[in-house]
C-alpha cells in the first residue's frame, strides 16, 4: 500500500476516530473503507445514468415486451 497525507477539519477527524473504535479498526482502515464504499456509490450512479441515457436514446418499443405478458406468473 502507499502511504498518502491528507487535510481534515479536526472534528472530522475525531468523528473518523470515534467510529474507528467502534468498529474495531484503524482510522486508515476506516478511511479506506470509506473511499472505496464511495468509489462504488460513484461508479454505480455513472453505470445508471449510462443506463438511463441508452433508454433514453433508444426507448423500449411495446413489441419489444409484449410476447412475454402472458408468460407472466402473478402469485395470488
Amino acid at each position: 500500500m502507499r502511504t498518502v497525507q491528507m487535510t481534515l477539519d479536526p472534528a472530522l477527524v475525531t468523528a473518523v476516530d470515534s467510529a474507528a473504535r467502534r468498529l474495531k479498526t484503524t482510522r486508515s482502515g476506516f478511511t479506506r473503507k470509506a473511499l472505496i464504499d464511495a468509489l462504488k456509490v460513484l461508479r454505480d450512479r455513472d453505470l445508471e445514468a449510462k443506463h438511463r441515457e441508452g433508454y433514453r436514446k433508444h426507448p423500449q418499443k411495446r413489441e419489444e415486451y409484449a410476447g412475454w405478458e402472458a408468460e407472466q406468473v402473478w402469485p395470488d
